[in-house]
């Protein structure tokens, strides 16, 4: 995941994004991306990535377009199986927490280690 202490982090966001921004329970139709860059367990930048329609390049445009910004992992609360296994191949770690409403609190909770990488057994049927 870490590049010398590096993260460059996506969450799904709904609205504007941002760190402040409600967290996307739904990976492939949220608003945006907030890309959260991180150094030695510090945010360093933060910013929005738009997320275009979902049936531009179906499942795999977010994986094209994250891997595209340089993003190293990513944080969901589901994912169907054919855009988790296009993350793996594009060497981007995708983290599983569906708990945590607030973007700010999943990066907090990442940095904490309080959250895992997703088991393949939680992706979305269906995709």
């Amino acid at each position: 995941m870490t590049d010398n202490g590096r993260i460059v982090l996506a969450v799904p966001s709904n609205g504007a994004g941002g760190l402040d921004c409600e967290r996307s329970g739904h990976f492939g139709r949220c608003d945006c991306f907030t890309v959260v860059e991180i150094d030695d367990g510090a945010v360093t930048a933060v910013r929005i990535v738009a997320n275009p329609p979902h049936e531009e390049g179906g499942c795999l445009r977010p994986v094209n377009l994250l891997a595209g910004e340089g993003v190293n992992a990513l944080v969901v609360g589901g994912i169907g199986g054919r855009p988790l296994a296009g993350f793996t191949d594009a060497g981007i770690a995708v983290y599983f927490d569906n708990t945590r409403p607030v973007v700010a609190d999943v990066v907090e909770a990442l940095l904490a280690g309080d959250v895992e990488l997703i088991d393949p057994s939680y992706v979305c049927g269906g995709h």
